[in-house]
């Protein structure tokens, strides 16, 4: 992995020098534009709207349009005059519990590695904040831009997620929040059975991405000239208008399929559990 950011941790008189990597990488399929008849690359020139001519990239600036039609126009020179820190730091603001920080706030994920320098104090915030169960709310500021952000101890590494702002999450303005729902007991306690029949233990390698599995079939039949695979017609299960019929039918079909499709890992883990599991002794002796 490529660093895409250096600078170091602080929070009280500790200093630990770290490393930023992207945690995450997209394995989606990535399309572009080309001409239907040929196949060929579709290209785009950038051409200013007042002179009409092509803009080479070395005079592109940053432009924001104010309300009244004006556009202040800002080079680099002007960024770097910005009244904010924008020394390599990540600083800590505090440590507040797990459980308070709503993940609607995530937006990346980045690992971060201890410089050698580093690797003590490093494991010793690590280690203290798994102890403690809190998260780091820190703030960091990537490319002339600050931003708010959590550090968490996840497994043996520290992990950063930037944040959005406050101000930046949007109120659910619905209709239906101004009024009453009833819900009847029968129908959440049917409800609770479902999510009941339903439940399990998350475990990430068990999911796969369907959507991107059959576009890789379809693009190695399109480039192959092989018949294409067909969507599957929808299986038919009745239309069902009373909820509580609904609840009733989907209760049925989770225990039928939990009973006959399980996991591969979850049948693993049973195995060994029976294979551990002490056999259960008799009122005789063997030893009589």
């Amino acid at each position: 992995m490529r660093a895409m950011w250096s600078g170091a941790i602080s929070f009280g008189l500790v200093t630990i020098g770290v490393r930023l990597f992207s945690a995450t990488e997209e394995h989606d399929f990535r399309f572009h534009q080309v001409h239907r008849e040929d196949g060929g690359r579709i290209r785009y020139k950038r051409v200013c709207q007042v002179c009409s001519e092509e803009v080479p990239y070395a005079d592109i600036a940053k432009g924001y349009e104010l309300e009244d039609g004006r556009m202040v126009v800002l080079d680099r020179e002007d960024f770097e005059k910005l009244p904010i820190s924008t020394d390599r730091a990540i600083e800590v603001v505090e440590f507040v519990p797990t459980e308070e920080i709503d993940p609607i706030y995530f937006q990346k994920s980045y690992y971060l590695e201890p410089d050698k320098a580093a690797v003590r104090p490093y494991v010793l915030l690590r280690t203290a904040l798994e102890r403690a169960d809190r998260l780091a709310v820190v703030k960091i500021t990537m490319r002339q831009r600050q931003s708010l952000a959590m550090v968490r101890a996840r497994d043996d590494v520290l992990v950063l997620h930037t944040m959005m702002w406050p101000d930046e999450i949007r109120a659910p303005e619905f209709g239906f929040l101004d009024g009453e729902v009833e819900v009847r007991p029968q129908e959440l306690r049917m409800a609770e059975s479902l999510i009941e029949s339903m439940a399990g233990t998350f475990e990430p390698d068990e999911f796969t991405d369907d959507y991107r599995d059959a576009m890789a079939k379809l693009v190695d039949a399109k480039a192959e000239g092989a018949e294409l695979p067909e969507q599957p017609e929808a299986e038919d299960t009745g239309e069902v208008i009373d909820l509580m019929a609904a609840l009733e039918r989907s209760v049925a079909q989770a225990k039928a399929n939990r009973s006959e499709t399980a996991s591969p890992a979850k049948k693993k883990t049973a195995a060994k559990t029976a294979k551990k599991a002490p056999a259960k002794k008799s009122g005789k002796s063997k030893s009589a």
